[in-house]
């Protein structure tokens, strides 16, 4: 079964002040197509500016794409976009907060506006926090005075409230420490054979995408470069890593 389809998807942005009569636009995305079949982790890895969080924008419903066709098991997500959205949670690098209130506090607002009851939503976010290896103490603490990587795992259990069959996670593990990146690494596996989630996720570490994705699509320039599973582009180029083979492709430094 498939989950995602991209096919012929083009984003353009006007460039510049509101205020200037003709504005350049500028091409964020453009002929991505690519399917995601259900139960898969799938990687999207591309410099800053490639074009990666402006797809997993459309893909979230939040911004509408100029040309082509976008569905989510079947569902269009420019016709019903509020079907798509009761099958997916999001986690962003930015996620947003209530900073002076505490996890539990955040969590709990959250649970109520997805109609969930906050004695099972409290009993869940536990769990899965623990399993992230948050702090049980801080759960009561004020957000803002929590670590990058600590509101991170908030942000990353308050999708899971949902229970979505479709998670996007663009850049997840930015801010973590090296303990608690291989921790959610090993929780994005366990989820999706315990949840029977499909995932997409968006990265810069190379290494993260080689350990948890079974395909990944290399974009630059708001056009995919290669597609494959981590092992088949290694080979397929003939490179030691997955980070050589971009580097390969885009000819540019990566972390720029």
């Amino acid at each position: 079964m498939t989950a995602v389809v991209c096919e012929g998807v083009r984003k353009e942005f006007r460039e510049g002040s509101l205020l200037k009569r003709k504005r350049p636009r500028i091409c964020a995305i453009s002929g991505v197509t690519f399917q995601v079949k259900k139960g898969e982790i799938f990687g999207i890895i591309g410099p800053n500016g490639s074009g990666k969080s402006t797809l997993i924008r459309i893909l979230a419903t939040l911004l509408i794409p100029d040309q082509g066709r976008v569905e989510v098991f079947g569902i269009d997500v420019v016709r019903k976009p509020l079907q798509v959205r009761r099958m997916i949670n999001r986690v962003s690098v930015d996620a947003a907060f209530f900073k002076g209130l505490s996890p539990w506090e955040n969590l709990r607002y959250a649970a109520r506006l997805y109609g969930l009851n906050p004695k099972e939503a409290k009993e869940r976010s536990l769990e899965i926090l623990k399993r992230l290896g948050f702090p049980e103490a801080r759960f009561y603490d004020p957000i803002e005075d929590l670590s990058r990587g600590q509101q991170q795992k908030i942000a990353i259990t308050r999708a899971l409230l949902t229970k979505p069959v479709l998670l996007l996670l663009d850049e997840p593990t930015t801010g973590l420490d090296p303990k608690s990146k291989l921790e959610l690494q090993g929780f994005i596996k366990t989820i999706r054979s315990e949840h029977d989630v499909t995932i997409i996720i968006t990265s810069h570490d190379m290494s993260e995408v080689e350990m948890v994705c079974d395909r990944v699509a290399i974009i630059d320039q708001g056009r995919i470069l290669a597609l494959g599973s981590p092992r088949e582009l290694i080979a397929n180029y003939g490179m030691g890593n997955l980070e050589e083979v971009f580097l390969h492709l885009a000819g540019k430094e990566f972390y720029a």
